[in-house]
């Protein structure tokens, strides 16, 4: 896959690579004079980028099974989170839990991606919501990537519920997070971006605005979970700040969406949770597309409402569910991924200069890696050139 516009399909196609980085991509025939130290022979195997998941929560203590139980008995992810349950019954377990725990836990989710040919991933905090919980989650975030050969952008999500201990004080709590635990944590080199929730259940669009000065004076790129369950204009909001994503989109309105094209700001789709919560609101696709936006898609792995490991299966969820082309989701895990977290110049296409990051399939055309439910195909995976 090439940069620019479609997939740029490569037939008898050769990467050469030097010290962790692409040094040519592209025909056979085009083949470098400098004389190769290893050759690899992928017989007529598919290769792509490394698949950039750029939407996780992938750090967090317990599980939310019995929350599960009562959607499929009727209740509401908004009545659930009302009585104590969601996000903030994973606070408590995320708290009584260890960095190393964090990191335990983590691995197998983690593992699972890789797996599939993941070689960059985003992971948020926002399950600790104090400063010393969300310092221990932005660390295990960091320590995964010692322990596997892996790219982590962590991204602080402070402002991602109310915490018990602010209830009813939500201008409080965004004093804290705005004005304490973002400058801590990022003096301490853990955040790589901010993001918040911006919704009826979680934070309103001023004091989302007040968290996004904040990150903007401390030099912090932002991303914005926004119009999920409603249009809050968060959207536009994130526009405003030039933010790298505003993720979920299901009820953003045209407004919204042109904002996004002016500003660069991708649209990251997160058909997991749409599936898991039974929602009918689809993303407007023909809006984004329309517009220019890039369309990214993740898994957002997260245990309360999208318990999902598998790049693979969000990409059948988006073509069966928002009915995104093959081309479209493939562009969504590379490509469009690397836009939504700022690493378009390392990451996402297969050019010259960019970090050797490869996926290698069994496959006899891309299509299969959208099409198949629960089979993988990968061969091997490349991170920075091994």
């Amino acid at each position: 896959m090439a940069p620019g516009t479609g997939l740029g399909l490569v037939e008898d196609g050769l990467v050469a690579a030097r010290d962790g980085l692409i040094v040519y991509a592209g025909p056979s025939s085009g083949t470098p004079t400098t004389e190769a130290l290893e050759i690899i022979d992928c017989d007529g195997r598919w290769i792509t980028p490394g698949l950039i998941d750029c939407h996780t929560h992938l750090v967090y203590a317990g599980n939310r099974a019995h929350e599960f139980e009562q959607r499929l008995a009727g209740a509401t992810y908004e009545s659930i989170a009302r009585q104590g349950g969601g996000i903030v019954s994973t606070v408590n377990a995320t708290r009584a839990a260890s960095e190393a725990e964090l990191v335990a836990q983590a691995l197998p989710r983690l593992d699972a991606l890789l797996a599939e040919g993941v070689t960059t991933v985003e992971i948020k905090s926002g399950y600790g919501l104090a400063l010393e919980h969300e310092r221990k989650q932005l660390r295990a975030a960091r320590a995964l990537q010692a322990q596997r050969a892996v790219t982590v952008r962590t991204t602080f999500l402070g402002a991602h519920a109310l915490p018990p201990e602010f209830a009813d004080r939500a201008e409080e709590y965004i004093d804290e997070v705005a004005g304490r635990m973002l400058p801590a944590l990022a003096a301490e080199g853990l955040v790589d971006a901010v993001d918040a929730y911006c919704e009826k259940i979680a934070f309103s669009v001023a004091q989302v605005r007040r968290l996004f000065d904040a990150a903007t004076r401390a030099g912090l790129r932002v991303k914005l979970h926004a119009e999920q369950l409603s249009n809050m204009q968060g959207a536009a909001l994130a526009a405003g700040f030039r933010a790298l994503s505003a993720d979920h989109l299901e009820y953003v309105d045209d407004a919204g969406v042109a904002a996004m094209a002016r500003a660069g700001t991708a649209a990251v789709l997160l058909p997991g949770a749409f599936y898991f919560l039974r929602d009918k609101q689809v993303p407007p696709l023909d809006a984004f597309r329309k517009a220019g936006v890039p369309i990214a898609i993740a898994t957002d792995c997260n245990p309360g409402t999208s318990p999902l490991t598998s790049l693979l299966m969000a990409m059948n969820l988006s073509a069966t569910l928002f009915h995104m082309t093959v081309e479209e989701c493939l562009v969504g895990v590379t490509r469009a991924a690397a836009h939504a977290l700022g690493l378009s110049e390392q990451v996402g296409t297969l050019e010259a200069g960019k970090r050797c990051d490869l996926a290698i399939w069994n496959i006899e055309r891309p299509a299969e890696l959208v099409y198949r439910m629960g089979f993988n195909p990968l061969h091997a995976r490349v991170w920075r050139g091994t």
